[in-house]
């Protein structure tokens, strides 16, 4: 059961994926809008297990605490991101300003980890580029891929922290070999499948040749 809430100032994609059989499940990048995302959560008995946060920008971690506190849930990110967030601070680069909020992480998540929740899981697949520890989440049929790719695009490497050689590697090497019938979920904007994707994502063809 897949549930999808557009939420903040720049409309990040917070995802509610939960197992059918037993209602468990995660919060994928609660970015803002901590109260709409707790509403849908409690309207329909979600037990949620675990917050994920994708990589470390405001946008996709902005109602960690909120929603932590309401759930219970553990806040999962990479190891590579992960002392960024304690640290609190934040590139909010879309505004000019920074902003200190601090998350403690309970579990630091790693290459090919499998997260699991009730009878579902989620493969963790470490796509660094637009962050260090930015991360792609493989489900049965559905790839959960942050700011690593979009429909049509791909993530940013302008900013700090981000490198346009490893964005390259980890579409190349990680992203690519994927089956084509993944529906892609992105962290912005509407959904796509892996070999839309690969036919006519432009800028994906562009940075992966040269």
């Amino acid at each position: 059961m897949l549930r999808l809430l557009t939420v903040g100032q720049l409309q990040a994609n917070c995802y509610i994926f939960v197992c059918d059989e037993t209602g468990m499940g995660v919060v994928i990048d609660p970015g803002d809008e901590s109260e709409k995302i707790i509403d849908l959560i409690q309207g329909e008995s979600f037990k949620i297990l675990y917050i994920i946060n994708t990589h470390v920008h405001l946008d996709h971690t902005g109602a960690n605490r909120e929603v932590k506190r309401s759930t219970g849930a553990k806040i999962l990110v990479h190891q590579e991101d992960a002392d960024m967030m304690e640290m609190g601070k934040y590139d909010l680069s879309f505004s000019k300003q920074e902003m200190f909020v601090s998350f403690k992480i309970d579990r630091r998540l790693v290459d090919n980890e499998i997260i699991k929740f009730g009878m579902q899981k989620l493969k963790v697949i470490h796509t660094p580029g637009h962050t260090p520890g930015g991360i792609c989440l493989l489900g049965q049929d559905v790839l959960f891929t942050g700011d690593t790719l979009f429909k049509n695009s791909i993530g940013r490497y302008d900013l700090p922290g981000g490198d346009r050689e490893a964005l390259k590697n980890s579409l190349k090497k990680k992203l690519l070999v994927l089956d084509n019938n993944l529906t892609i979920l992105p962290g912005h904007g509407p959904f796509s499948s892996l070999g839309e994707e690969k036919k006519n994502n432009l800028l994906l063809r562009e940075i992966i040749e040269k």
